[in-house]
């Protein structure tokens, strides 16, 4: 029984390419997480400014933007094992370069920016070949439990990049800390050089705008594939609580940056219990009910998670600066959030790469990106301003109500998602 509850194996069984990929992507997954703390950090030491900090996102943002669209008509029309490894070794180089801005003692937060920006516009073009590789490494049938794999890394570097990035800050200096993700992200090189030749299907388009406009005509026919983009887009830009943490660490739970940590890290913490006991999920052929299912869950957690807060505002901040009593059950709220978007993200990506034909993924991936990068994006812009006249503790009840609201419009505009069969997918 507990064994049909555990994470299907098969695509780590069945598909070697696959488990190289996943492998390696394990590995770099965490070493990205350490250099994007340390880069954080590093700014911070060169500026002691939080606003360059901030500006990191901005030079992180837009070449992820427009190299996500561009990047999807590239991996359409070439052979996107070439374009996977190509973008790698841009990545790979670009971390290296990192790395060696910080031995070297450059001290510049200018080529730091450049560098960031450099690696995000390689990530844009290699995030959405990614995603269109796996569909034909292992099967159609096959990738939900891959996409629930896929999961299980994700939630492992949330929680463990960020508080191992600092340590080895603190311990052994950025030029040690970057180090260690040039030698991880060897390891997803690796895995891609390892890929078989795999050419688009039938007739490639020419990259360029008017491919990259031709994937956007399909997504303006295809409602089952837009949806997926419009829910995520509800959930993120409507109930994102990121903006809030600090000052829920600093005033109202108590515990500053170590609150902010560890509710961050119960959200991952949700993401990867997800992926771990994700056997049920395989076996789900409703997708698109479950989706929105597990976007009011979504939701409702944030909703809950505010409610904590507005508990806890009542009562005395500790004046020791350790965490009030409060903590934990808004950790629990987060971690079921993480819960519920790990599995919507599980069954959105299968739905986009199953019902997308094969010559256009890498155009929908690229839009995918492009949504995931944005849309928390907008949901912190959106948070922090109405925390201001709201407080942070009915912005978070107020989102996750809107959240659950939108959600409810959609599919009522498109019930057809609801009605969604992985066994006869239709865009």
């Amino acid at each position: 029984m507990v064994a049909r509850l555990l994470a299907d194996l098969t695509p780590l069984r069945d598909s070697p390419a696959f488990k190289r990929l996943w492998i390696g992507n394990a590995l770099s997954a965490v070493g990205g997480q350490l250099t994007l703390v340390a880069v954080s950090l590093e700014v911070y030491a060169l500026t002691g400014s939080s606003l360059h900090v901030g500006l990191l996102g901005a030079f992180a943002l837009v070449p992820l933007v427009l190299t996500g669209l561009y990047g999807g008509s590239i991996a359409d029309a070439h052979d996107r094992r070439k374009v996977a490894l190509v973008s790698a070794l841009v990545l790979w180089v670009a971390t290296a370069a990192i790395a060696a801005q910080a031995w070297l003692g450059v001290d510049n937060v200018w080529v730091l920016y450049g560098l960031v920006a450099i690696h995000s516009a390689a990530g844009g073009i290699n995030q959405p070949v990614r995603g269109a590789i796996i569909p034909a490494i292992v099967g159609l049938k096959a990738l939900p439990a891959a996409n629930s794999l896929n999961m299980v890394t994700f939630g492992i570097a949330q929680m463990v990049g960020p508080l191992l990035g600092g340590l080895l800050v603190a311990q052994f200096g950025f030029g040690w800390t970057y180090s260690i993700d040039v030698l991880t992200y060897t390891a997803a090189v690796w895995s891609v050089y390892k890929l078989p030749s795999l050419p688009p299907e039938g007739t490639p388009a020419k990259a360029g705008l008017r491919s990259v406009i031709e994937g956007f005509k399909f997504l303006g026919s295809s409602p089952n594939v837009r949806m997926t983009f419009l829910i995520d887009m509800a959930a993120m830009v409507l109930a994102a609580p990121r903006a809030l943490l600090p000052a829920i660490g600093a005033v109202l739970i108590g515990g500053g940056e170590l609150t902010m940590g560890l509710l961050l890290a119960a959200t991952a913490m949700g993401a990867f219990l997800a992926g771990m006991f994700s056997g049920p999920v395989a076996r789900i052929h409703r997708q698109g009910l479950a989706v929105f299912i597990c976007v009011c869950v979504w939701g409702a957690s944030i909703g809950l998670f505010g409610v904590v807060v507005l508990l806890a505002s009542r009562g005395p901040v500790p004046l020791d600066g350790s965490a009030g009593p409060w903590l934990w059950p808004a950790a629990a709220a987060m971690a079921l959030a993480g819960v519920a978007d790990a599995i919507s993200s599980v069954f959105r990506t299968t739905i986009l790469q199953t019902a997308t034909p094969d010559r256009l993924r890498g155009r929908l991936q690229g839009v995918f990106i492009v949504v995931v990068a944005g849309g928390p994006r907008l949901g912190e812009m959106l948070s922090g301003a109405f925390a201001a006249p709201l407080g942070e503790g009915w912005t978070l009840v107020a989102g996750g109500m809107a959240c659950i609201v939108a959600a409810a419009l959609l599919m009522r505009r498109e019930p057809g998602f609801l009605r969604y069969d992985s066994r006869q997918p239709t865009s």
